[in-house]
């Protein structure tokens, strides 16, 4: 999760405000305060014709809430979108309309983190029984939220050690839940003396038991599985930034880790983060310059660019619609191919 909260793209110029006669002063400021929201919503940028099918042209990205410290681990719930304010320390819902609630303060497990630190909540998913699972950066650990917003300690110990900051999480196919675990939550990161796990490892929890499946990755981060539930892919955010990709067998276990796709250096503010799966198999990855969308082939076909650093995204309106956490925002747009939805989606 290392991110500055600032603008990495500028959208496109802002259309002049014409024929404005007639119109009152306050009009034509009203009319050229529109034009700049919309300007600066983001684009998709067309790399191959095959976008077309993914993302019919000319699809606007709409700006839905903002004023927050910076968002990550979306999920739609319930006809609305929850996240969480990492930084802000609280677990946020918007609605379509762009109605905003605080569901929970302290989201984190921390009363009183430092300022600007990445030690609120991240992650949420549904999970089978509908509760939902949210992953604590400062409690560090993987706690179940019931109906009433009561927390219930879920995962936080490997082998008897503390993890390091939960981050992303997803359920497989067969309702194994898998998470990655790097060091974002900790103020020193592989170097806090709190530091327990001497790893930064890739999960699988199923039947009671807590695997490290992966451990050579330093930073791993966004986490998805392909369709048909045979491939995975775990995005990494430092010092080497890339999406790798696996095999996976019936019982859990992964073998042929192989790129997908690689970013040069130097690690800017937008590193890989998040990343999710449509219903056709590509993969869509935040990254330097905003999201990208990838065919399981690893040709990028598109890119969504926001004039902000786009951490994560989920589906919605069972997948017919993709909501981007933005750092101080909540973007929104409509798909021509559904995302994937989660397993246990609500």
């Amino acid at each position: 999760m290392k991110r500055l909260v600032n603008a990495l793209w500028l959208g496109a110029a802002i259309m002049m405000v014409q024929g404005c006669s007639g119109n009152s002063a306050e009009q034509a400021e009203a009319n050229a305060a529109d034009n700049a929201t919309a300007a600066t919503a983001g684009e998709v940028e067309r790399l191959d014709p095959a976008l077309d099918t993914v993302i019919a042209p000319g699809t606007a990205i709409e700006k839905i809430a903002t004023g927050f410290k910076f968002t990550e681990g979306p999920m739609w719930r319930d006809g609305r979108l929850w996240f969480s304010d990492l930084v802000g320390n609280k677990l946020v819902a918007v609605s379509p309309d762009g109605e905003v609630e605080v569901l929970m303060d302290k989201s984190g497990g921390l009363d009183n983190p430092p300022e600007g630190s990445f030690k609120g909540s991240n992650a949420l998913v549904t999970a089978a029984d509908g509760s939902v699972l949210m992953n604590q950066h400062g409690a560090r650990r993987i706690v179940k939220l019931d109906d009433k917003l009561a927390i219930t300690p879920y995962i936080d110990k490997f082998e008897g050690k503390r993890l390091n900051s939960p981050n992303d999480l997803v359920f497989a196919a067969d309702g194994a839940l898998w998470f990655t675990d790097p060091p974002y939550g900790l103020t020193g990161q592989d170097k806090d003396p709190e530091k327990e796990v001497t790893f930064n490892g890739v999960y699988r929890y199923a039947d009671g038991k807590l695997t490290a499946v992966i451990r050579d990755m330093p930073r791993p981060n966004g986490i998805g599985f392909s369709p048909d539930g045979k491939t995975l892919y775990v995005a990494n955010s430092e010092p080497e930034m890339y999406v790798r990709q696996y095999d996976v067998a019936a019982d859990g276990s992964v073998s042929n880790g192989r790129p997908l796709i690689e970013y040069p250096g130097p690690n800017p503010t937008d590193v890989p983060d998040g990343l999710k799966i449509d219903s056709t198999g590509n993969i869509w990855t935040s990254g330097p310059g905003g999201i990208r969308i990838i065919t399981p082939a690893g040709k990028v076909i598109g890119q969504i660019k926001l004039p902000e650093v786009a951490a994560n995204l989920a589906w919605a309106d069972d997948g017919k619609t993709a909501y981007i956490t933005g750092s101080t925002s909540i973007y929104r747009l409509s798909l021509a191919t559904p995302g994937k939805m989660p397993l246990y989606a609500r």
